[in-house]
């Protein structure tokens, strides 16, 4: 979408980091801690041709990042449009989960793309009204890399300093599963421990590095890429930890009143979003190349080539929201003592997905025993 209709009121949210963790304040792919800028496009629509559906308008959110791929290829090309008719697409961007559940739970937002661990937040915060996780987007994309000069080996993160985006946070809670499995032991309040869990903003995590106030990090895709283009190297890719090699990193979520009442713009929504991703992963190329476009529509920057061309092939796109491994990662969130465990009943109502998915001719997906009943 060209730059003009992504004009945008910036409004910025205090950040919450002392909020309590369980059923707390949503962090951008996060148990807890705050939110961050919210960018929203209030000003244009994107441009609308044929029939419309039940709604004039479907207000779509989600961040300038490469793992939300699906929504800036699909908004960028004009592929979710197309299925829409006439009803309108207004999009909205967001830096952190809490601004964007919070636009989804005041009516500001119907649909979103966000990460697993605010929208677990989110439902049982809500005890179960406020939104249905509805496809998956995105799997992998997530590293932990290092001072080749300080680390050689895993075990060698014994005493350093490692960051995570966000305490709590779905990278955050992965790193301490791994850090128990390892038989060492952190505070997961304090980061404090056999290993020094240090949450920095990916926004800083790279000034971080450079001035050797951290030793490493566990973080998503472009971070990890951008700290490589500082020298630091790859120990780890947290894909060869999980089977089959894939893990949900986001999903596309819908306000449960929205979907109540425009079912067909949710389904048409999805109609597009499928072929978004049939679309990216038929031509990589094209598709990081719209994904970056996209990306300097909203930031005003494009992400280097150094950056972007690693990054980019450890995204896989993926219609199926891997729900198993969202249980999973809430299990973690339970272990490490951070969250309560909470009941995730039909928090997936893959319906409309299956529906889409059956027409198109492709296998349906599972909700992992997690879905509506």
């Amino acid at each position: 979408m060209p730059a003009t209709r992504r004009t945008a009121l910036r409004r910025s949210v205090l950040a919450a980091a002392a909020l309590p963790l369980l059923f707390g304040s949503l962090a951008a792919c996060g148990y807890g801690s705050g939110a961050k800028d919210e960018k929203k496009d209030e000003k244009s629509n994107v441009a609308a041709t044929g029939k419309k559906l039940s709604a004039d308008t479907v207000r779509i959110g989600y961040f300038p990042n490469l793992t939300h791929a699906t929504a800036l290829v699909g908004i960028q090309e004009g592929l979710i449009a197309k299925e829409l008719g006439g009803t309108k697409i207004a999009p909205q961007t967001f830096n952190a989960g809490p601004s964007e559940i919070e636009a989804l739970n005041g009516g500001s937002l119907d649909i979103g793309f966000i990460g697993p661990s605010p929208s677990i937040n989110a439902y049982v915060k809500s005890k179960g009204k406020n939104l249905r996780i509805i496809s998956g987007s995105a799997s992998g994309g997530v590293k932990l890399v290092v001072n080749p000069d300080k680390i050689k080996t895993l075990d060698d993160l014994k005493g350093k300093k490692i960051a995570t985006p966000q305490k709590g946070n779905t990278q955050d809670v992965a790193f301490l599963n791994w850090i128990a499995d390892k038989g060492w032991t952190v505070d997961p309040e304090s980061g404090k421990g056999d290993v020094s869990v240090v949450r920095t903003d990916n926004k800083v995590t790279p000034d971080a590095y450079k001035s050797g106030s951290i030793d490493g990090a566990w973080v998503p895709e472009p971070t990890a890429s951008k700290l490589v283009s500082e020298g630091a190297k790859v120990l780890l890719d947290e894909t060869s930890l999980w089977p089959d090699k894939k893990f949900v990193i986001t999903n596309v979520i819908v306000s449960q009143k929205f979907l109540a009442e425009h079912a067909d713009v949710v389904e048409a929504v999805l109609r597009g979003t499928v072929k978004t991703n049939d679309w990216i992963n038929a031509n990589p190329d094209k598709a990081k190349a719209s994904a970056n476009a996209a990306l300097k529509a909203e930031t005003g920057k494009e992400l280097a080539a150094k950056v972007i061309d690693p990054a980019w092939p450890s995204i896989q796109i993926t219609d199926d929201p891997l729900a198993a491994t969202l249980k999973t990662q809430s299990e973690w969130a339970v272990k490490a003592k951070l969250i309560k465990q909470p009941d995730l009943t039909g928090i997936y109502d893959l319906t409309l997905l299956n529906k889409v998915l059956k027409a198109a001719g492709k296998p349906e997906v599972s909700d992992a025993g997690l879905g509506t009943k």
